[in-house]
């Protein structure tokens, strides 16, 4: 079991002053709540209790939390077919997001969503997006009225390295260069593309083609939750004090295929190349390791945490199982084409 924080809300301005030890162990529970909710998901779909696929954000989980703990509560972020752990770094509720995973009324969408559409304005999360690059236009446009408003809010942009193949990426992001739109293009570069190597579809380098539009880069481990973060800092004060969109590589790696029904990867990726990711680069246990080596936890820490997350996921499973359907005639409404 991997060892993951308390959601605190976070309020528009200046945030509070953290201990630094604590603002880790909080980054250490958020990635955990990130964990342990997606293996939960994963258990509802093998039991047939979850209608539809979903994509699992395990191993990825220091690049949402270590970017969003850098936010305000009233930024926006956006989000991909891989969103779960997004959402929730951003604040949003376990027991909302299972609800609409389950198709329920209590969900954040009414149930209408599912797991690749979740959104929820009271954090600043403009959506998930199940087309590969199709958040950038809405990320760059709520950029574009943080701008005109003169509000000093920051947008993200969260995409994978198969959206380094799509147009609309490279059209927003040199409008937000020419503009200098507050905007963090964050490029979670998990290495496939589904199921092929990003080398064998992306030619060049990745961060060279922000670069190549006069935009900041940055590339950094993405399993490294304390370098996602300070990284992420730099790069969220320097577009809201105005200067402009920045583009953020993470490296990283996700445990499990591409999406739940992804059983068997060996025809494209090797099992030793798993264990050695999952044995020696879990983002969880890398700052669980580093927090104990420092002496700012210790086991009996990790173990509270965990028996806390988990009995919360618990209550929000059984939340989301028990919650009602919405009603038929609903079939038509909040649904916009």
């Amino acid at each position: 079991m991997a060892r993951t924080a308390i959601k605190q809300a976070k309020k528009p301005g200046k945030q509070p002053t953290v201990a630094k030890d604590e603002r880790l162990i909080r980054f250490y529970r958020q990635m955990l709540k990130i964990r342990l909710f997606e293996e939960e998901v994963n258990q509802l779909y093998l039991s047939a209790r979850m209608p539809g696929l979903a994509h699992l954000y395990i191993g990825e989980e220091a690049i949402a939390v270590g970017v969003c703990e850098a936010l305000r509560r009233d930024d926006y972020i956006t989000s991909t077919h891989r969103g779960h752990g997004h959402c929730l770094a951003k604040g949003a509720s376990v027991d909302k997001m299972f609800a609409e995973l389950l198709g329920k009324e209590a969900g954040y969408c009414r149930g209408k969503g599912g797991s690749m559409h979740i959104a929820d304005q009271d954090t600043g999360n403009l959506g998930a997006n199940a087309i590969v690059a199709g958040s950038a236009g809405i990320a760059t446009g709520a950029a574009m009225s943080a701008k005109m408003r003169g509000s000093q809010q920051v947008a993200v942009c969260f995409f994978g390295d198969g959206a380094l193949g799509q147009g609309l990426l490279y059209e927003t992001m040199n409008m937000a260069s020419l503009w200098k739109f507050p905007v963090i293009y964050v490029c979670e570069n998990n290495q496939y593309n589904e199921y092929t190597h990003y080398s064998e579809t992306t030619a060049g380098d990745v961060t060279a083609r922000a670069a190549a539009f006069g935009i900041h880069t940055a590339s950094v481990d993405g399993q490294d939750v304390r370098a996602v973060h300070s990284t992420a800092v730099k790069l969220v004060n320097s577009a809201r004090s105005g200067a402009g969109p920045a583009f953020l590589q993470c490296n990283t790696y996700r445990f499990h295929g591409h999406h739940v029904g992804d059983i068997d990867r060996a025809y494209y990726r090797s099992k030793k190349e798993e264990e050695e990711w999952k044995t020696q680069r879990d983002p969880v246990k890398l700052l669980a390791d580093w927090l104990e080596k420092n002496k700012l936890a210790d086991g009996k820490l990790f173990q509270r945490i965990e028996n806390e997350v988990s009995a919360e996921i618990k209550a929000a499973v059984t939340f989301a199982l028990n919650a009602p359907y919405p009603a038929a005639d609903e079939v038509d409404k909040h649904v916009y084409a």
